[in-house]
């Protein structure tokens, strides 16, 4: 069940070639800023979104999610499990029809990892960047954008991100484990939600009578 939430917080990928190491491109920062201040305006927005894995073999998986996001904090549905994040404390809550869970862990423990709440400002550290040419996504032209981390011990290496030219909104990524795999992002109905409240991002045990309790805190 933790798969696809490991999938979705640190993108294994293949290394990138050391001639791109150094560089950072003007025009990839420019995309790139115009799409993190985009977001941040939004103080809030939910989304839904298509999650795919394909390996070299040709067999895959498909699944869908919904996400909500303000500041640092974010809620992640997914099928069985749901994940809460209030900027503190990160409850990872899994129900089945046999049984139900949740793990707790504090925010700090999760540091370094790319979470729903900071992939639109991830660039800012860590990355160099380069504009790939532009393509055709959903129906709409985007800039591509790769990301390649500075530090050859990075726990993911390369990132392709996909910003619509014309609403900077960002509408997918792409990610490649280096074994042929293929992970694929991609966000559908974005819409600002500037008043969520806090409690919309804080799980409540007791609302689920014989759960589980794994506190790792």
């Amino acid at each position: 069940m933790r798969l696809v939430l490991s999938l979705f917080l640190l993108f294994f990928i293949g290394l990138a070639p050391l001639k791109l190491q150094a560089q950072k491109d003007p025009k990839a920062k420019t995309v790139l800023d115009a799409m993190s201040q985009k977001y941040q305006s939004m103080n809030g927005f939910t989304a839904g979104f298509d999650y795919t894995y394909a390996d070299g073999a040709g067999t895959g998986d498909r699944q869908t999610g919904e996400l909500a996001v303000k500041g640092e904090k974010y809620r992640l549905k997914l099928p069985d499990q749901e994940i809460y994040n209030d900027g503190k404390t990160v409850w990872t809550f899994i129900q089945t029809e046999t049984y139900k869970e949740v793990t707790i862990n504090d925010v700090s423990q999760m540091e370094g990892e790319l979470t729903p709440s900071n992939i639109y400002k991830m660039y800012q550290s860590g990355f160099n960047y380069r504009l790939l040419a532009d393509k055709s996504y959903q129906g709409k032209t985007v800039n591509v954008v790769e990301l390649i981390a500075q530090k050859t011990d990075a726990p993911f290496k390369q990132v392709k991100l996909m910003v619509d030219k014309t609403s900077k909104d960002l509408l997918g990524w792409e990610m490649f484990d280096g074994q042929g795999g293929v992970f694929t992002y991609t966000f559908k109905n974005l819409k600002a939600a500037p008043n969520l409240p806090v409690d919309y991002f804080v799980f409540d045990p007791k609302k689920y009578p014989g759960i589980e309790v794994i506190d790792l805190r």
